[in-house]
């Protein structure tokens, strides 16, 4: 079968496919989008790949994504640094800040704890939260790890070795979501639901 298009789409449309989520279909439209679009367009895209591999970096107190030493949160004066938001990943801190229930500051591990792939404490950001709780100006922490296996064990962890220090710990409540249909909701989540019910 002959190739339509010349060797420098194709090398293009090679490198689109290799993102997450983008077929074939979708790299071979991208291409095509970029070979029509202006000259200024294509540069300014280049650009901006290239600015962000150059400037973006991981921020020195919460380990979020950072143009500078500290991301836009942790140097922001009207956020509440006394209270640290203990996630496991960039999604969760952003699923959290766009909810706006949460005005204090973020600690990102980078993952959660899983002996059986090899991942313990050392693997993920768990001294440097531990580091952080030795401020005096630190009043709660709220870990907001997943609620499977492994973010049980990682909120469990970092509770046990808190539980002597003058900060509050909590966790986030989970339960029945929403517009949830209880049929459909699985025991754990129900169970959970009835644990952290409250006074109506």
């Amino acid at each position: 079968m002959v190739n339509l298009y010349p060797e420098s789409i194709l090398k293009l449309i090679q490198s689109f496919s290799q993102f997450p989520g983008i077929g074939k279909k979708t790299a071979e439209r991208l291409s095509l989008y970029i070979l029509h679009a202006s000259s200024f367009e294509v540069q300014t895209l280049a650009s901006n790949i290239i600015e962000l591999k150059k400037k973006v970096k991981l921020c020195s107190i919460c380990f979020a994504l950072a143009d500078n030493q500290t991301c836009q949160i942790c140097s922001n004066q009207t956020r509440d640094k006394s209270a640290i938001c203990v996630v496991e990943n960039l999604a969760d801190m952003a699923a959290i800040e766009k909810s706006g229930a949460f005005l204090g500051v973020y600690h990102i591990l980078g993952g959660a704890l899983s002996p059986l792939d090899g991942i313990g404490p050392d693997e993920i950001r768990i001294k440097e939260l531990f580091l952080r709780a030795k401020n005096k100006n630190i009043k709660e922490i709220i870990i907001a790890t997943g609620t499977h296996v492994e973010g049980e064990a990682t909120a469990s962890y970092i509770s046990d070795n808190l539980k002597n220090t003058h900060i509050k710990i909590s966790k986030i409540a989970s339960g029945v979501p929403m517009g949830g249909d209880l049929k459909y909701v699985d025991q754990v989540t129900i169970q959970r639901a009835m644990y952290g019910r409250h006074k109506f």
